[in-house]
């Protein structure tokens, strides 16, 4: 008898460790949000089965910044508009935030992401390598 109610619950607990429930549902994170450093806004929404966010507008160009993404590691990008470009990628709801990639067109690289909303409707927008995270917090754009 006690080997069948523990042969029952491993077969239980992966599914739980790994299928978030609707009460465990991460706050949906679509909208348009202006960055930490106020440079851009970023919309956030659906797009291949996952969610996406795109800098669809900037606000303050820094003097000499280029108008093509020059940084990024793959020469064949390199020619492709900031404006539009895919800074959120790949992100999936995993219970109480959402995880994916952000990608940094300043130095061309791309981080583990961990991304929230909070109750005041900002984003906790968190990019990591290894273990080390840095968070910047974007609000609601008007």
């Amino acid at each position: 008898m006690r080997s069948t109610l523990f042969a029952a619950l491993a077969l239980l607990v992966p599914v739980a460790l790994t299928a978030p429930s609707i009460a465990d549902a991460a706050t949906p994170i679509a909208g348009r949000y202006l960055t930490e450093d106020g440079a851009g806004v970023v919309t956030v929404g659906p797009c291949d089965g996952s969610v996406c966010g795109r800098l669809t507008t900037i606000l303050k160009k820094r003097p000499g910044a280029p108008d093509t993404d020059v940084n990024n590691s793959d020469a064949a990008l390199r020619s492709r508009p900031i404006l539009g470009l895919p800074i959120l990628s790949g992100f999936t709801d995993e219970g109480k935030d959402w995880r994916g990639k952000i990608y940094d067109p300043r130095n061309g690289k791309t981080y583990k992401s961990i991304v929230a909303r909070n109750a005041d409707g900002t984003l906790n927008v968190k990019g990591c390598i290894a273990f080390f995270c840095q968070t910047q917090v974007w609000k609601p754009a008007k």
